[in-house]
């Protein structure tokens, strides 16, 4: 039994550095070729992924910490992930509606949204796999908190949707307010993790217990 659940720990830890590598990289290209293309909702999905290796740090420390005692409370490591995590995300949103705003006034117009098209593909199919992998980890190793970590990579699936609904509407239809509203629709989902991360922080401040 003990080898088994030392196996589904590895697994975990394995999990969560594939997703930090793969937030960096998936981060490193959005950005860039959201700059080069001026495509807003690109550039804004490339910096949420670049904020989650932040969190995913936060979720490996978590890991080794419950591998090593259940029963330990949260690390100070962890907590500043969160706060840190939380923050970022309420000044990404802060750019994205005032870039949001400039493009309307601006009629601004993203030069090609098809490599929007080539990363949510991407990204919908890495995270789907990723979230079911640690849900079923989690539910193995009856640990809310890994549990907790696949329903979050769920969200990335959700951003990458909005992100492939702007940027095929766009190459269809060339209409720039697309690009503008995919951009606000990943507002709101930086807004519910920024919340959620600031929340967790501010409760496990007062409270040790995993």
């Amino acid at each position: 039994m003990k080898t088994v659940t030392a196996q589904q720990y590895k697994l975990a830890l394995g999990l969560s550095v594939f997703t930090i590598i793969y937030n960096t990289l998936e981060g490193l290209v959005s950005v860039l070729m959201g700059a080069h293309d001026e495509t807003l909702t690109l550039f804004g999905f490339g910096l949420d992924s670049i904020i989650e290796v932040i969190s995913g740090i936060g979720i490996f420390i978590m890991i080794r910490r419950i591998q090593r005692n259940v029963e330990s409370g949260k690390s100070k490591g962890e907590i500043v992930a969160l706060k840190i995590t939380g923050y970022s995300f309420y000044i990404l949103i802060a750019l994205l509606v005032i870039s949001s705003a400039t493009a309307i006034v601006t009629h601004h117009h993203p030069v090609t949204t098809i490599w929007g098209v080539v990363i949510a593909a991407i990204s919908i199919t890495v995270m789907l796999i990723l979230a079911r992998l640690k849900i079923n980890t989690g539910r193995k190793l009856d640990s809310k908190a890994i549990i907790a970590d696949g329903n979050c990579t769920m969200v990335c699936v959700y951003m990458s949707v909005v992100l492939l609904a702007s940027s095929l509407l766009y190459h269809w239809t060339h209409l720039g307010y697309l690009d503008v509203l995919g951009s606000l629709g990943l507002c709101w989902f930086c807004y519910s993790e920024g919340k959620e991360a600031l929340e967790g922080a501010e409760q496990l401040t007062h409270n040790s217990c995993c």
